[in-house]
């Protein structure tokens, strides 16, 4: 069997993945706050843990593979929203949830096997509260439950490497009067009749952020699984907060055994910010016009552990490329097995950006049944309805127009070594002009790719 390797955020070290149960493969990762349309930041997991979800159904067999991803639709981003707007809360929950579904669907991400809404577990939340509660792990204050850091001090802060005096001293705490100690956290919090409640031993009120998931990955995984994922923004305090309550409430288990989290994503070389300009969401893209197979391609060109920066010219080369190779797959049938370098790349820490170099060599040896297999293992559909006509057409074109490109790339190399360099650069713009690009490769090699606005017609005046 393939031995995944994954980098370990709890250990700090790349480990071998062994599953608690091989039966039965457990991952979690924390999902979207549904008030708006998902930004190219939010995207990034989807689909980083998109292929994981994809490796593991491989490795162990699809049915023994169990995904979960929630939603958060209750949330004081939500109230606000609901209240800015003055449309009811379910309303605007159904609505943005599935823009996400559609948005992620256009992205090639799969639908993982279960995905929970905060709402359909507040009875689970409050039992859990209660059990902590009961184990002096949390406590009653002004009409909230707090989870009392204290009560876990040794063990909380180990997943973001920090001491609770350090926490203290340098983040953001809600300075409260009824909190014990600033790091304590929000468990249950008080609902005035202008927001969403639900009734509870502590009067009406709503969950706090992070004890939802909490509730619904011991609901649905249990008490110890294998795999906890989301973007590094959330390791503190969310993910730390997870950890303390899921063990405080279920001592019995060790929660989640390997911590796996993406970088941050930049654009064009800055943070991703409505002042400057450079914020866009998934819908944004796709109503440009840029394909959901651009922005997953370009997402996997960069590891995951890795920042992303996301420019114009990286989608630009990314649409260019999986034209090139639905030129070569269509009408293909795949091959039966995905190419075991490919699985090899992806075992290895999920380096996406290994897994595309195999599939640049399979396409520059002409394998095309293994480079169509491993384009859909990726998540990619290289035969998509809308382009499969002009697919045919172009591959007919570049078989009539090769002698007359291999031609000219033969006059650009006789003037190289002739060093005029003038004529050399002159057939390559000219070739550019009609649609030709051109890759030197470092053995004195050049290749050839034919772009999207190929024209034939201007090879002729070449001749």
């Amino acid at each position: 069997m393939t031995t995944i390797r994954l980098h370990n955020t709890r250990t700090r070290k790349k480990e071998d993945f062994v599953p608690i149960d091989e039966s039965n493969v457990r991952m979690y990762v924390c999902g979207p706050t549904v008030y708006d349309r998902a930004h190219l930041g939010n995207a990034r997991p989807v689909v980083v843990f998109d292929v994981l979800y994809r490796l593991l159904r491989h490795v162990y067999g699809a049915e023994h593979v169990t995904y979960v991803r929630n939603f958060t639709d209750v949330d004081d981003k939500i109230n606000a929203r609901a209240a800015e707007t003055g449309r009811d809360i379910s309303d605007i929950t159904a609505e943005t949830t599935q823009w996400f579904l559609d948005d992620m669907a256009a992205l090639g991400a799969l639908e993982p096997d279960a995905m929970p809404r905060a709402t359909q577990y507040i009875p689970q939340m409050i039992a859990m509260i209660e059990d902590l509660i009961a184990e002096g792990h949390a406590y009653e204050a002004a009409g909230h439950v707090l989870f009392a850091v204290d009560s876990w001090k040794e063990d909380y802060g180990k997943l973001s490497g920090r001491t609770v005096d350090d926490m203290i001293a340098g983040a953001r705490v809600e300075v409260a009067p009824y909190k014990r100690n600033p790091m304590d956290f929000v468990l249950w919090k008080p609902s005035g009749e202008d927001l969403p409640g639900w009734e509870s031993p502590w009067g009406r009120g709503r969950p706090g952020w992070h004890i939802e998931c909490s509730a619904m990955s011991y609901e649905l995984l249990g008490d110890s699984f294998d795999i906890h994922g989301g973007g590094n923004d959330l390791m503190f305090p969310h993910h730390e907060n997870e950890i303390a309550q899921s063990c405080c409430a279920h001592p019995e288990g060790t929660f989640a055994r390997y911590w796996l989290h993406n970088e941050m994503l930049q654009v064009e070389g800055k943070k991703m910010s409505k002042s400057l300009g450079n914020f866009f969401t998934v819908h944004d893209l796709l109503e440009q016009g840029i394909p959901g197979e651009v922005i997953r391609f370009v997402f996997l060109s960069t590891h995951y552990r890795k920042p992303m920066d996301w420019t114009a010219e990286k989608a630009r080369e990314a649409e260019s490329e999986l034209f090139g190779w639905a030129l070569q797959v269509t009408n293909v049938e795949p091959s039966a097995d995905v190419p075991s370098e490919l699985i090899e790349e992806l075992s290895n820490d999920l380096n996406t950006h290994g897994a595309i170099t195999v599939l640049r060599n399979l396409s520059k040896k002409g394998k095309a049944p293994e480079l169509k297999a491993g384009l859909r293992f990726l998540g990619f559909d290289p035969v998509a309805d809308e382009s499969s006509l002009k697919a045919l057409e172009m591959l007919e074109v570049s078989e009539e127009s090769k002698p007359a490109i291999e031609k000219l790339i033969r006059e650009r190399s006789e003037a190289k070594k002739l060093k005029d360099y003038s004529r050399a650069d002159e057939i390559r713009d000219a070739l550019r002009e009609a649609g030709v690009s051109l890759t030197d490769d470092p053995d004195g090699g050049v290749t050839f790719k034919l772009e999207k606005d190929f024209d034939p017609s201007k090879l002729e005046r070449l001749e």
